[in-house]
């Protein structure tokens, strides 16, 4: 380390001050412009095996010419670095192979890993980085636009200028998509049962009232044939709704245990897909926010323009990186659960709809086969009836029944027709009293008014009869 007496104080320089402190200690030059806001670091160091590609999977960002720091980028999945998982993202490498990278490229120190045979030593100075620094008011506007985005389309998207991150091939959407169908279809199904079970209990009540009816007509039949046949044939109704109760009560827990898939099992797979999806729109918030912080670093550099968070050891890059890996190592592992809970609920259902349906179909092929066997070889028709006698005893029965309330109308109808009978008697009466008065006598010119007036008229023709006689 150089004290103050080293150099002397001139008016015009005798040397280049930077110069001279990179020759003593340049780590300590590039710590004063470094701005690490509040995180702390520590070194170590970790060797690699390299694969079969010569790679040991990691990307770097930084270095000369914009950034005093070289540090990890990406540690990628099924990797030497990521098998080891000492490398994080943020990180920063100072050395390769004991060879200091202070003031490279990162093009340079990539060529140093390459170079190096077999496995590779790096030295680094881990970030200590807090998740919840990296969560800012941006991320959260971020997650919202993905949430909103998530439910329009590409081109919708596009036409209002909403920028997002997307995930390439995610098989996902699709396990989605028939998860949305297996629910409609559980929910069809249950309906439909619901209604076919509501139907054949509507056809067990008419069974009931159709063998109500037929008993009752047995009973007031008069032959005996008859009876026996329309009780049995009633009997036979009642025994039929008998069997649809039971059919219904086997047949009932059926909707309980689609039920139990459509309101437990699917909402179970949906809460653990809503917190994969929050996960994910995170995820997907962060590496918006590192597209856009490379995209306004690539615009400074070609501006030749200074960024301060560069110049500076780009920390607060680097902490979105780490919250970015953070985040994405949550999202995969929700991801597998969602995965693996969706295959276990996709198997169960394709063993429970079958039972399910099974149980269905053989409740009703059992419950018609007891019907059939009911009305099979059964010869209660044609039925001999005595209409004429059954009709005038039902006829003398309803009268019986009915008597009450007949007698006061056919009373009072019974004096109008003697009131109108006497009054035509009286009337007729009134006309043959003169007719019987007549004498019909063509021998008498003379009428005897002393002549009885029973006496009965004998037979003439119309021109012997005295219609006179009397007036």
């Amino acid at each position: 380390m150089w004290t103050s007496s080293e150099f002397e104080y001139s008016l015009v320089a005798g040397s280049d001050p930077d110069g001279a402190m990179m020759d003593y200690d340049p780590d300590s030059y590039y710590c004063m412009l470094e701005d690490r806001l509040g995180m702390t670091i520590t070194s170590g160091s970790v060797t690699l095996e390299k694969n079969d590609s010569n790679l040991i999977g990691i990307s770097i960002g930084g270095g000369a010419k914009f950034c005093p720091c070289l540090y990890v980028v990406q540690v990628f999945d099924n990797t030497a670095a990521s098998k080891e998982g000492t490398l994080q993202s943020g990180d920063e490498i100072t050395a390769v192979n004991n060879i200091n990278v202070k003031g490279k490229s990162k093009q340079e120190v990539a060529h140093l890993i390459q170079r190096s045979q077999g496995s590779v030593t790096i030295q680094y100075n881990k970030l200590h980085a807090e998740p919840k620094q990296g969560k800012t008011l941006d991320i959260a506007m971020k997650k919202v636009k993905h949430r909103l985005v998530e439910n329009l389309s590409s081109s919708t998207a596009d036409a209002l200028g909403l920028s997002r991150a997307i995930l390439c091939n995610d098989s996902l959407v699709k396990k989605l998509d028939d998860l949305q169908r297996t629910q409609d279809m559980y929910q069809a199904l249950m309906d439909h049962t619901k209604r076919l079970l509501k139907a054949f209990f509507d056809l067990a009540i008419v069974y009931k009232r159709f063998g109500d009816v037929f008993c009752e007509i047995g009973v007031r039949e008069l032959q005996q044939s008859a009876n026996e046949a329309f009780n049995q044939f009633g009997d036979a109704h009642r025994q039929m709704e008998k069997y649809g109760i039971q059919m219904l009560k086997r047949l009932k827990p059926i909707l309980n245990d689609l039920g139990t898939y459509l309101h437990k099992a699917i909402p179970d797979t949906r809460l653990t897909i809503r917190r994969y999806a929050d996960a994910k729109f995170e995820y997907l918030s962060y590496c918006l926010k590192v597209k856009e912080m490379d995209d306004e670093e690539l615009q400074f550099a070609q501006l030749q323009e200074p960024l301060y968070r560069v110049e500076t050891g780009n920390y607060e890059y680097r902490l979105v990186l780490r919250c970015r890996q953070e985040a994405r190592a949550k999202f995969a592992k929700l991801r597998s659960d969602v995965l693996v809970k969706m295959e276990l609920l996709d198997s169960k259902h394709v063993q429970h709809l079958t039972d399910q349906l099974t149980r269905l179909i053989e409740g009703l092929a059992a419950y018609h086969t007891q019907c059939q066997e009911l009305m099979h070889g059964r010869h209660w028709f044609p039925i001999e009836l005595d209409m004429v006698g059954t009709t005038l005893n039902s006829n003398l029965n309803d009268g019986l029944q009915t008597g009450d309330y007949e007698d006061e109308d056919d009373d009072d109808e019974l004096l109008e027709t003697t009131t109108e009978s006497a009054t035509e008697a009286r009337e007729t009466h009134d006309l043959v009293t003169p007719l019987a008065d007549l004498t019909i006598n063509a021998h008498h010119n003379n009428t005897n008014t002393n002549t009885n007036t029973n006496t009965p008229a004998r037979e003439g023709n119309f021109e012997e009869v005295n219609l006179l006689g009397d007036f």
